[in-house]
């Protein structure tokens, strides 16, 4: 009982902490304004570890590789102490398992990301319906946009209904049961 309440707090934390650091990344790489609550909230929550990586690692190809390598670090972090926690062991495995606890960080990074790139599309959606001047839907917009645009370039609106987001969500979902699965299974078979 104890360790599946230590596994969940572990993943709870360090899972919200990843999600901070991908928002960052992703909202830097969509251009969103930085000047509005939810964008503050943010890089409050994420300057203890990007200020001092940006120092050892630029910016390179238009990527805020500050953002995102903290954002993989916590991933594997949780991989890690979960294992740990359920009694994996690291003693007698060796360093030979590293690919795979590697491989396994970042396959749940891109689950993980995946999933919060589903709930921007969401939200938006949510947000177009609902209240489409509320001060957090120009951000959501500009976040769901690069998913969104080439959606409904191919597929216009429907009766009125915008599909893109529908669509977006199957993608996404095609994309999480077959290389993002496929990857984790790959990297447990190394264990």
């Amino acid at each position: 009982m104890f360790t599946d309440a230590a596994v969940f707090l572990l993943r709870t934390l360090l899972d919200l902490l990843a999600v901070a650091f991908f928002l960052r990344f992703w909202m830097q790489l969509t251009r969103v304004s930085f000047r509005n609550p939810f964008a503050q909230f943010v890089v409050k929550v994420t300057d203890f570890a990007v200020k001092p990586l940006r120092r050892l690692l630029p910016g390179l190809f238009g990527l805020d590789w500050a953002s995102l390598l903290p954002f993989f670090l916590a991933e594997l972090l949780m991989i890690l102490g979960v294992q740990w926690l359920l009694g994996y062991p690291f003693a007698l495995a060796g360093t030979g398992v590293l690919p795979g606890f590697l491989l396994l960080g970042l396959a749940a990074a891109l689950r993980l990301a995946l999933y919060v790139l589903m709930g921007m599309v969401l939200l938006q959606a949510v947000l177009s319906w609902i209240n489409p001047f509320s001060p957090l839907a120009p951000v959501f917009h500009a976040m769901s946009r690069p998913l969104l645009g080439p959606i409904q370039r191919i597929l216009p609106p429907l009766g009125g209904i915008d599909l893109s987001p529908l669509a977006v969500l199957i993608l996404v979902q095609l994309v999480l049961v077959a290389p993002v699965s496929a990857l984790e299974r790959y990297a447990r078979g190394l264990l």
